[in-house]
């Protein structure tokens, strides 16, 4: 082994809001200190109660993925495993999330944007 996952990185333009809109969807703390960072209005973090950590980065005129299209990909996605997927969609639309691709052919994920237009989706488990 070469290294441990510390974090997962978003560019994004407002850090703080995209904290705590992952901060409803999965908990935690946001800007908890950690040694690891130093926090500022260009950078938050969010430490899920699973241990894991998100970082937020500003980044100056921020050009979100425009899904599917390739012209501007995804770069990445992150899925979320719920139990119950009618309700894991009202909360994260109620958080600020947009529906991309609402599974209307009955499989069991769903496609959404957070509020800076990263896709992530919900997985039934």
């Amino acid at each position: 082994m070469i290294a441990d996952l510390q974090c997962v990185v978003l560019d994004c333009s407002e850090p703080t809001e995209l904290a705590e809109f992952y901060q409803a969807l999965l908990g935690g703390a946001v800007n908890q200190r950690d040694r690891r960072w130093a926090l500022s209005d260009a950078w938050a973090t969010l430490h899920t109660p699973s241990g894991f950590v998100l970082a937020f980065q500003r980044v100056a005129d921020h050009r979100p993925p425009l899904w599917p299209d390739p012209t501007r990909p995804q770069q990445f996605h992150l899925d979320f495993g719920v139990a119950d997927l009618d309700r894991a969609q009202e909360l994260v639309l109620a958080s600020g999330a947009k529906v991309l691709d609402d599974g209307s052919s009955g499989r069991s994920w769903r496609i959404y944007a957070d509020p800076a237009g990263h896709p992530f989706c919900l997985v039934r488990h």
